[in-house]
Parts: structure tokens; C-alpha cells; sequence
């Protein structure tokens, strides 16, 4: 497995690119690559050459997380501004409109099969999941409150969620906070099922392995990925080799590696066989805040694609064999 750089587009934003994600070609379209940046505006550019296509605006502050539909049809972007905006790709439609309080709408995604749209919510301590017929509120997943420290000692009482991960079979979410717990729920039931520790600085960003329900890789700011058994409560690897916090990780298709960024400006491949850094990337010259592995599907997809993000205002794309 090897990463090739194909293109850099510097200025791709006015301002720092904090978000990122693919969206699924459909039966008129190849994949697009979808960013979001702190300049307010979300961009869809074409998948091999990185051509813009469109820029979207909408929000009043910058945008914090993007997500697309499994269908390719639709996509979602949150933003400080507390709205979450859907959207339909090909036209710019507004399909919904989500709003939350203020510091309530973080990382976004949808559950494999599309149903339920995933917002993490920040200082709700809880994740809220929008059916996507009806835009409708569906459930409210609430992180339980720790034991130990009294009701009026506001410190540590609740959790600060930041990111959100479902599993393949859309069974199981998971979600980061900012005290370094994951937590677990059961979503059929909206039930908690337990925390996931192991990190002790914030989890900014989790993903599962595409072929194992079980398998979770979290990303931290203290430097390390780890990889959980979600079901059994068990830190099963900790991989390390980033040189400052870990802000974004993603799995490859095949499920045989994942790409981090990080703080320390770089982009890094591990092989999951080897539970080992394999290649290192140095693109970007300033923190990476998004990584995404493009999903297969479609007529003209060539080889693995896998795009990164940056506060330099870049975005990299490069070839995954």
C-alpha cells in the first residue's frame, strides 16, 4: 500500500479547510469531493483533477463538518452558526434546515444506509439523529452523566461532544468527546451501551472498519490512534508516530489501512497488519484537519483516492494503491 501525490490546489479556500468527505457518484455523475471551510462556503470539485464545480453559501460562520448521503443524492454542512444545512448536490437546493443552540452542531454523518443523519452535539453531551424523510428530530442519544463529582460541580459533569462514527451494519454509533471518552450506544433501542477508554485529550475524529462492526479507530490530541474492539470494551492497538495531535482519521476501502492528519502538518498510511506508520506525506504547511478515503463506485473511477484538508487553505489529493 502507497500514497502518490496527484494534485495540490493551494487557495482552494479564502480561509483554513476544516472539512471534508467524498460524495457517492450517481447513475448521471462520477464522485464528487466536497469541502468546507472557516470562510463560510462549501465547495464540490470533480474527483480526479480537482476542478471546482461549485461553491455553496448558506452559512454565517465557518463551516465545521460536511457529510453526504450514501446515495450520492443529498449532503449535509454544519457550522458555528448552529444550522445544519442539506442540500441537494446537483442543484444547491435546501433540502432542510437544522438549527440547535449555540455550540450544539459538530461533526456530522449518515448512517450507512441513509436513513438517519448523526450531528455530534457539542455541549449537549448527547447525539442527535434527524430521520432524513421527514427532517424530523428522531432520537436524542444523551452521554450518561460520571459518577464521582457533585451536580453543582460543573466541571467535568458533562461530556463535550465532538465527532460521530457509525458502524457498517448501522447497529452501533460512537461518538468522541473532549475529556478523551468514547462512547457507545445501541441505536435501534437509543439505548447507551458504555465508554470506550484510552485517551486522555480530546477524540476529534472516529471511524469503523467497513467490513468489521466491531473494529473502531478514534484519533486524538495526545498523539495517538487507537483501535477498539467497540463491542467488547477492549483497546485492542495503539499506534503512535504523529509528532503533536491526531485530528482526523479515515479507513481505506478495503479496509486494510487508514490515513491520519495532524497538528504536525502531515498526512500519515498505517497498515493495519503492521499496526505501523508505513508512509508520511508532507504536502501541507500547517495543520491537516480532514482526511477522506474516496468510496468505490462509479463508471469512471480509476484507482483509491484519498484527499486531505488543511488551515494552509489547500487541499491534496492523491492515489491510493
Amino acid at each position: 500500500m502507497k500514497l502518490a501525490g496527484i494534485k495540490s490546489v493551494d487557495n482552494a479556500h479564502d480561509d483554513s479547510v476544516w472539512a471534508v468527505t467524498w460524495v457517492p457518484a450517481t447513475a448521471n455523475r462520477p464522485p464528487l469531493l466536497l469541502t468546507g471551510s472557516l470562510d463560510e462556503t462549501v465547495r464540490l470539485w470533480r474527483s480526479d483533477d480537482l476542478v471546482l464545480e461549485r461553491t455553496n453559501t448558506g452559512h454565517c460562520l465557518g463551516v465545521a463538518s460536511v457529510a453526504a448521503h450514501p446515495l450520492g443524492s443529498i449532503a449535509a454542512s454544519s457550522s458555528l452558526d448552529s444550522f445544519v444545512r442539506v442540500f441537494d448536490v446537483d442543484s444547491n437546493a435546501t433540502v432542510a434546515t437544522l438549527e440547535a443552540p449555540p455550540s450544539e452542531v459538530w461533526q456530522m454523518r449518515f448512517d450507512p444506509k441513509g436513513a438517519f443523519l448523526a450531528v455530534a452535539g457539542g455541549g449537549s453531551a448527547s447525539v442527535k439523529l434527524w430521520d432524513t424523510t421527514t427532517w424530523e428530530l428522531f432520537a436524542t442519544l444523551s452521554i450518561p452523566r460520571p459518577e464521582g463529582p457533585k451536580p453543582t460541580d460543573k466541571s467535568g459533569s458533562k461530556k463535550f461532544v465532538l465527532s460521530v462514527a457509525w458502524s457498517p451494519d448501522g447497529k452501533r454509533l460512537a461518538c468522541g468527546s473532549m475529556d478523551g471518552t468514547i462512547s457507545v450506544f445501541d441505536v435501534l433501542r437509543a439505548k447507551f451501551l458504555h465508554h470506550l477508554e484510552g485517551h486522555f485529550m480530546p477524540v476529534r475524529s472516529l471511524v469503523y472498519s467497513p467490513y468489521d462492526p466491531r473494529l473502531l479507530f478514534s484519533a486524538s490530541d495526545d498523539g495517538n490512534v487507537h483501535m477498539y474492539d467497540a463491542e467488547g470494551k477492549a483497546l485492542i492497538g495503539t499506534m503512535s508516530g504523529h509528532g503533536s495531535w491526531v485530528l482526523c482519521v479515515d479507513v481505506s476501502p478495503d479496509g486494510g489501512a487508514i490515513a491520519t492528519g495532524s497538528s504536525d502538518r502531515t498526512v500519515r498510511l498505517w497498515d493495519l497488519n503492521m499496526r505501523a506508520s508505513v508512509q508520511t506525506m508532507g504536502n501541507h504547511t500547517d495543520q491537516v484537519w480532514g482526511v477522506a478515503f474516496r468510496p468505490p463506485g462509479g463508471t469512471d473511477v480509476r484507482n483509491g483516492r484519498l484527499a486531505s484538508v488543511s488551515d494552509d487553505k489547500s487541499i491534496s489529493l492523491y492515489d491510493y494503491s
